[in-house]
């Protein structure tokens, strides 16, 4: 998919900055989190500070709630998914290829070995061409 947009990289798109919640920190702190902060997915990160993976809303609900799990005995690295990143200067087409492939809608950007921003839906909303956004929600939500 082209954006239209050459030479912009991931760093350019991403919202900057993001909190993760720690691996052993239990569902009710990561739901919480999630509240405080008006956000619907957050990194895990472990005691060293590299990221584990990705928890969502949906995440806590389904396989907790539904489940009848425990908010306060579950960590979010039980629940620790989508191992799915790239670095700081990859270009925007390599990242949203990358969103496509793995049907993701948030992309953890790296810098150093640490988490520096996640792109988002939002964020691809501001900088793709409505045509270019619309192809993406499709890729992305379409059933195989």
């Amino acid at each position: 998919m082209s954006t239209g947009e050459t030479g912009k990289k991931a760093r350019d798109v991403m919202h900057q900055g993001c909190e993760c919640v720690g691996e052993h920190e239990n569902l009710r702190t990561a739901a919480r989190m999630m509240r405080d902060m008006g956000v619907g997915a957050l990194p895990i990160c472990g005691d060293d500070d590299r990221l584990k993976g990705i928890i969502t809303d949906r995440d806590i609900v389904v396989k907790c709630c539904a489940e009848g799990k425990d908010l306060e005995r579950t960590t979010a690295g039980e629940l620790a998914h989508g191992l799915v990143w790239v670095d700081a200067d990859t270009s925007v087409e390599e990242a949203l290829s990358k969103m496509e492939q793995h049907r993701i809608k948030r992309l953890p950007v790296i810098e150093n070995h640490r988490i520096i921003g996640m792109i988002s839906e939002a964020d691809l909303a501001k900088e793709l061409p409505d045509s270019k956004l619309a192809e993406f929600v499709h890729r992305v939500y379409a059933r195989a």
